[in-house]
């Protein structure tokens, strides 16, 4: 039977030979690899920032915390604006290959700063370029793979970028004892180009749109929230109210270990917990996405959000006892592997193709903001009231998100793919 011809604008999908080749393809092997070497990079002035600033350039954990609250606001406002680049086949690409390349510039130049103010611009400006780029990044990850496997290759992906989360700060570690913190800063330029290199060659990977439209840039909210995909980000949204970032709990287990072993020996056992957290992110991430395609997206998510229900129950109760905490953190971990990989997979299921960038965008901004908001209204009850109160907070935003998940769940078959086979009417 013949194919239909593609769409303008669209992506022509070869059906009859993608059903014959295995998920993991060139494009989504160049994407995974991409999101690794991406990540090893900027793990490393991160992980190196505060000692730079402190040691170096004397400035205060006040000064770090607004300038990361700042890069970290930027970033949520880039995702947006990134989401409507990536609308258009062509412009994703450039946009993807500028965000890499751009970000593992400005992020090693932080190297050679001699003022906490060159370092601000500095950070602001890498962070704008990452957030730019994921929405473009995700989109072409749904380009070169087909539905019905779109949750193994996001799978794929975050199971990539974890790993780079978890050789980074090793990495960085290794660079100081052998150059220093100003040279290590500077060498983590190196993964980032190859980040740039490995996205190029997914790229090559991609068919070419034929007789491809200009499309206008505008920021397409309202489309985005029509239908399953807007009810599934009402649901995402739920859950990121209460999803807060990991450094507060690897806070929580220092603070609970210190009495019994000294802060020196719980800062140790707290980074341990957390390098847990991180390979239990990278080794559920593809399984995640095997039970996604097979059972669909929706039902992965929501157990994702039980999970993080379960966690944060487990880091409200004061103990030391490594048999909670351990398993808290690794709960966790699992967590985040299921959520993201099916976050990613059910937006590129649910939207088509002529607003996927958007979608990919306005998640990304959900997720950002939700974070800050999340993680600063807990930081407020933790200081006010106690942890107990701080951690019971959100976890009943996992609960709330749960349910309404449940609910979406039950309304119809939400099997990944099934959107994008039957969209664009």
């Amino acid at each position: 039977m013949t194919e239909p011809p593609a769409k303008p604008g669209e992506i022509p999908v070869d059906t009859s030979s993608s059903k014959k080749q295995d998920w993991l393809t060139p494009g989504v092997r160049g994407i995974g690899s991409a999101s690794f070497l991406a990540d090893l990079g900027h793990e490393i002035p991160t992980a190196l920032l505060p000692s730079l600033l402190s040691s170096s350039l004397g400035a205060s954990a006040a000064a770090l915390g607004i300038l990361e609250g700042i890069a970290d606001g930027m970033a949520g406002f880039a995702r947006l604006a990134g989401g409507t680049l990536a609308d258009d086949p062509q412009r994703r690409r450039t946009t993807a290959i500028g965000g890499y390349t751009s970000t593992a510039i400005l992020s090693a130049l932080i190297g050679v700063t001699t003022a906490v103010w060159q370092v601000g611009l500095l950070r602001i400006a890498a962070w704008t370029s990452r957030g730019l780029r994921v929405p473009a990044r995700n989109a072409l990850l749904a380009d070169v793979v087909p539905a019905e496997a779109y949750g193994r290759a996001y799978g794929f992906e975050r199971a990539m970028d974890n790993l780079g989360a978890i050789g980074g700060p090793l990495a960085a570690l290794g660079l100081v004892a052998l150059v220093g913190v100003r040279w290590a800063i500077l060498l983590s330029v190196i993964p980032g180009l190859l980040a740039a290199l490995a996205i190029l060659y997914a790229i090559r990977h991609i068919p070419q749109a034929t007789n491809r439209e200009y499309t206008p840039l505008r920021l397409q909210i309202r489309p985005v929230l029509r239908g399953q995909l807007g009810q599934l980000l009402i649901g995402v949204a739920l859950f990121e109210m209460g999803h807060i970032a990991a450094t507060l709990l690897i806070l929580r287990a220092t603070q609970l270990l210190t009495p019994d072993v000294g802060e020196n020996a719980a800062t140790g056992i707290a980074l341990g917990l957390y390098v847990a957290y991180n390979v239990a992110a990278t080794v559920a991430s593809i399984p995640a996405g095997h039970l996604g395609d097979r059972l669909g997206s929706i039902g992965v998510l929501t157990l994702g959000v039980a999970l993080f229900f379960l966690a944060y129950l487990s880091f409200a109760v004061e103990t030391s006892s490594l048999f909670i905490l351990a398993p808290a953190f690794i709960l966790a971990g699992v967590a985040i592997g299921c959520v993201e990989t099916s976050q990613h997979a059910a937006v590129a299921s649910f939207a088509t193709p002529s607003i996927r960038g958007s979608a990919f965008g306005l998640l990304a901004a959900v997720q950002s903001f939700g974070n800050i908001v999340a993680s600063a209204v807990a930081g407020i009850l933790w200081t006010a009231f106690s942890p107990t109160v701080a951690f019971s907070y959100i976890a009943v935003w996992s609960i709330v998100a749960v349910v309404v998940l449940l609910w979406l769940g039950l309304k119809g078959d939400y099997s990944a793919g099934e959107n994008a086979r039957t969209s664009e009417s």
